[in-house]
């Protein structure tokens, strides 16, 4: 029943996805609108900066600041992680 559900679930995925590639022509794109005012194209540079670069940037900005914030916890930590026990405890 398993196998079933996923292949129906692969199907349905399979074909929502290739109605909106044939519904999003690029045929349409070549009519303008009114009041489309394109501005000047990216260079390459600029667009790699934009694309590639900046989220990288966010990405690492944001793990460091989650890693600073991680490591200062762990000082404070009064929890029973900090708690030693003896292996040769009898009883």
């Amino acid at each position: 029943m398993d196998k079933k559900n996923a292949l129906r679930a692969g199907a349905l995925a399979a074909g929502t996805t290739l109605m909106m590639l044939l519904m999003s022509s690029p045929a349409l794109a070549l009519s303008r609108d009114d009041g489309d005012d394109p501005g000047t194209g990216l260079s390459v540079i600029e667009t790699l900066g934009l694309y590639v670069v900046a989220p990288i940037a966010l990405f690492a900005v944001i793990a460091a600041l989650v890693m600073i914030g991680d490591k200062s916890h762990k000082k404070k930590d009064p929890t029973s992680s900090n708690l030693r026990t003896k292996a040769d405890a009898k009883a």
